[in-house]
């Protein structure tokens, strides 16, 4: 049977840079499912919502049957991610639970609760939102960090095994973005205007995507970020402390 369109699933598509890439597959031709615990804003567009909060595996477990049979998935962008900042000392245990619930665990339950019903079409690619924090570090959210880490390295490992379904994988490490999350977690005196915004984070993350590329470094200042970071860590480490630790409110 011949689909009439593309479909597309997004995890945390309701805000941030899961809005913008609903956005970006609307207009493109996509159908889309999100998967959020908020309520998209979108006024129109062939969208099917899922309810879930992914700091809760009960609920994740429940919804994926529909999710499954909601497919198949042409793209699959894996994007939902939560912060916690602050000395680690001063976060709450609970804090990192959610923080690893949402940015690891879920992407690697529905990753493989997709593959093992064959709910990805022939030829569909998996985008892995991972962060820029790959390549620096990121003092003051270290469990941020250490779940972006782990998302990325999951992602890679399983491109073997994608490999022989026909699907293909694509990490993602943005930078900075001008959304309403990444206002609440950033210290104090950060300029907001230098964060890409997140429509063109999209685009670009989907034209790496759609040209096959392995990884993703959306804009030219993040991948310059990047590149230091790998043959320079220990000084871009400090600088990432003094911009951030440092300044941290709590």
């Amino acid at each position: 049977m011949i689909r009439a369109s593309k479909r597309a699933l997004v995890t945390g598509g309701s805000s941030g840079l899961g809005a913008a890439t609903v956005g970006w597959l609307l207009a493109n031709g996509y159908d889309a499912v999100v998967l959020d615990r908020d309520t998209p804003q979108l006024t129109s567009g062939p969208v099917d919502f899922v309810q879930c909060d992914l700091t809760s595996r009960d609920q994740l477990d429940r919804i994926m049957p529909r999710l499954v049979d909601s497919g198949p998935y042409d793209l699959v962008v894996l994007n939902a991610g939560i912060n916690a900042t602050g000395r680690f000392e001063t976060l709450s245990a609970q804090a990192h639970i959610d923080l690893l619930r949402v940015n690891t665990e879920a992407p690697m339950v529905i990753t493989a609760s997709l593959f093992a019903a064959d709910a990805l079409a022939p030829g569909a690619a998996m985008v892995f939102v991972s962060s820029l924090s790959h390549f620096t570090g990121y003092p003051g959210a270290a469990s941020y960090a250490a779940s972006k880490d782990a998302l990325a390295i999951y992602a890679k490992s399983m491109r073997k095994l994608a490999k022989t379904k026909g699907v293909t994988i694509t990490v993602a490490f943005p930078g900075p973005l001008r959304t309403d999350h990444a206002e609440t977690h950033a210290p104090q005196g950060a300029d907001a205007s230098k964060r890409m915004a997140p429509d063109l984070a999209a685009s670009l993350i989907m034209a790496d995507v759609l040209a096959g590329r392995k990884t993703s470094i959306p804009g030219l200042p993040n991948r310059a970020i990047a590149f230091t970071g790998r043959i320079l860590p220990k000084p871009v480490t400090a600088l990432m402390r003094r911009l951030i630790y440092d300044r941290l409110k709590s």
